[in-house]
C-alpha cells in the first residue's frame, strides 16, 4: 500500500511546535507533501531538513516567510524537478515533483486570490501556466498524484457557505470550471471525491481564522490529490485528519494499492 499525506502547514516552523512531525511519523506514509512553508532553506533546522529518516526535498520561496513547498518521501526518488519555467512562480515555489520509476508525485500550492484583485490576477496567470502543463503530464503515460492546496472549492458541497461566497475567491465560476475541465477533459480524478462522492462537512480541508470558522465548521474542501486514471482506480481509503490542529487546514491521506519501485541502481 502506498501512502500519501498532504497538508498546507501554514508555516512549517509553527506546525513543528504544534506536534506535526509525532504526528507525521506516526503515520507510516511513504510521502508527504507540505505547502507554505513560509521558510527560507537556511531557518529549517536539522530534523525539519531530514524528518524522521525521510528524504527531504523543498522548494522555498525567495521572498522571506512566504509560500514554498517540500516532499518528504520513504524511497529515495529517481529524479526531482522543482521548475515551470516560469519566473514569477518559480520564484513563489509552488511546484516540487519527484519522480519514483512511472510515479510522478507533485506537491503543488497555487496562489491565494482572497487578499487582492492583484493576487487573483496571480493566481489566474499560475493557472493559466500549469494548465497546460497538467495536459501535458496526465497525457504523458506516467501515473501521476498531484497533491496541495488548490484554493478552489469545486462544487457547492464543498464548502459550507456556497451561497454566499458565489463572487469570492476560492469559488469563483471561472475558477470551478477550470477545474471541472481539469478533470473532465484533462485525464484528473479528484481522488477524495471518488471515493466518498457525498461527504460535506466531514470533507473540508480549511476553515477562516475569521469568525469561529473552526469551531462551527464553516469550512471549505481545497487540499486535492489529483491522480491519473489508473493509479486513482488504485484508491482504497481517504481521510481527513482533525483531532490535532497543525495549522488552518487539516492533513488529507489517501492509501493507494501500489507498490514503489526502488530507484534503479546508477
Amino acid at each position: 500500500m502506498l501512502r500519501i499525506i498532504t497538508v498546507n502547514l501554514n508555516g512549517i516552523r509553527s506546525a513543528w511546535r504544534k506536534g506535526f512531525l509525532p504526528w507525521a511519523s506516526a503515520q507510516n506514509a511513504d510521502i508527504v507533501c507540505v505547502q507554505e512553508l513560509k521558510a527560507h532553506y537556511s531557518d529549517l533546522d536539522e530534523e525539519m531538513k531530514a524528518p524522521a529518516g525521510l528524504h527531504a526535498f523543498y522548494r522555498c520561496a525567495e521572498k522571506k516567510g512566504y509560500s514554498g513547498v517540500g516532499l518528504w518521501c520513504r524511497t529515495p526518488p529517481d529524479d526531482v524537478s522543482d521548475l515551470l519555467g516560469d519566473a514569477e512562480f518559480d520564484g513563489e515555489g509552488r511546484y516540487l515533483r519527484a519522480d519514483f520509476g512511472n510515479l510522478s508525485v507533485v506537491s503543488l500550492y497555487q496562489p491565494s486570490g482572497s487578499s487582492s484583485e492583484e493576487r487573483q490576477k496571480a493566481k489566474f496567470r499560475f493557472m493559466e501556466l500549469i494548465d497546460p502543463h497538467l495536459f501535458a503530464l496526465a497525457a504523458s503515460g506516467r501515473e501521476v498524484i498531484v497533491c496541495g492546496d488548490w484554493n478552489i472549492a469545486h462544487q457547492e458541497i464543498d464548502l459550507r457557505n456556497w451561497r454566499g461566497n458565489r463572487k469570492n475567491s476560492g469559488f469563483l465560476p471561472e475558477e470551478r470550471a477550470w477545474l471541472s475541465r481539469l478533470l473532465n477533459e484533462g485525464g484528473w480524478c479528484d481522488v477524495f471525491r471518488k471515493l466518498h462522492p457525498e461527504a460535506t462537512d466531514e470533507a473540508y480541508t480549511w476553515w477562516s481564522n475569521r469568525g469561529q470558522a473552526w469551531a462551527r465548521n464553516v469550512g471549505w474542501r481545497i487540499d486535492y490529490q489529483l491522480a491519473t486514471a489508473a493509479i486513482a482506480a488504485r484508491a482504497r481509503n481517504a481521510a481527513v485528519y482533525k483531532e490535532q490542529r497543525f495549522s488552518d487546514h487539516a492533513p488529507l491521506t489517501i492509501d493507494y494499492e501500489y507498490a514503489l519501485s526502488l530507484p534503479s541502481m546508477h
